[in-house]
């Protein structure tokens, strides 16, 4: 899907916009992009300029919500198909995004995609073929690109989540030319789509899974074995499993993972907020 090139807005946003409006400025500079980039606009009595095309000032928006154009209004980058998806915007410029109001990344302490650049910086991506289990918004794929990775092989199941990603400029595009066609993105489920993969083929291995009630399938002892055949000897990879409160679960998700890993054919240890491995 073609990425979108209009302009975001959030409430505050809007705000600025309509107060620059009231105070009699001709022109308001700022981000309509979520903060990759910085332009000015025209500010006239009905409506706003921006590269060429005249935008209405929009009506009162929702907090926590991205606004993109449709065409005819501005509309919430939200959809409902089975569950409420919505890209939300962060104080880091990089949005999260929500299934059913459950935030899938951490940005209480940092920007998600710095989040992401630490834990790709645990499989030492430059030169490498990297299999990206679960693509989400991409941050990981992009931290990838951005550490100079020799292909990126990326999967995501939810058509949803992919449409996210089309409105979101922080999400690396496939068709970029800046990217070389170094990122390939498929939709397709990973767990079934991983026996397509030839064994040893792959160099680092990023897995970013829904958390185990969602997705049990991706910690699984199959699954894990799958990703060992697919992983050269040496090879590296980190596993998000987040940090559920043992004490309301009643379960040890990460050193879980790890017996598993480690039974998978990996040398498996915590790291961050997950569990990074050696391939043996």
């Amino acid at each position: 899907m073609p990425h979108y090139s209009g302009p975001l807005l959030t409430a505050p946003l809007a705000g600025q916009l309509i107060a620059a409006r009231a105070a009699g400025q001709e022109d308001w500079t700022g981000s309509l992009d979520l903060g990759r980039s910085s332009g000015t606009v025209r500010l006239q009595a009905e409506s706003w300029q921006w590269h060429g095309q005249a935008f209405p000032y929009p009506a009162k928006l929702k907090d926590r919500t991205v606004y993109y154009w449709d065409g005819e209004d501005f509309a919430a980058v939200s959809r409902y198909a089975g569950s409420l998806i919505k890209l939300v915007p962060t104080e880091w410029g990089a949005p999260t995004f929500e299934i059913d109001g459950i935030k899938m990344l951490p940005t209480a302490k940092t920007s998600p995609l710095e989040d992401a650049r630490r834990k790709v910086a645990l499989i030492e991506p430059r030169g490498k073929q990297v299999l990206d289990t679960c693509g989400g918004l991409g941050y990981f794929a992009a931290c990838c690109l951005e550490a100079g990775a020799a292909r990126i092989q990326s999967f995501e199941k939810n058509e949803s989540v992919l449409w996210l990603r089309t409105l979101n400029p922080w999400s690396p595009d496939p068709e970029a030319p800046v990217n070389g066609g170094r990122l390939q993105l498929r939709h397709a489920d990973v767990s079934q789509a991983i026996a397509e993969i030839g064994s040893a083929s792959v160099d680092a291995l990023l897995h970013d899974p829904p958390r185990f009630g969602i997705a049990g399938e991706l910690y699984s002892q199959a699954f894990y074995d799958q990703l060992a055949r697919v992983l050269r000897r040496g090879g590296r990879l980190f596993h998000y499993t987040g940090s559920p409160n043992k004490l309301t679960s009643g379960r040890d998700v990460p050193r879980e993972v790890a017996k598993r890993l480690d039974k998978a054919g990996f040398k498996a240890e915590l790291a961050l907020d997950g569990v990074a491995a050696t391939r043996r």
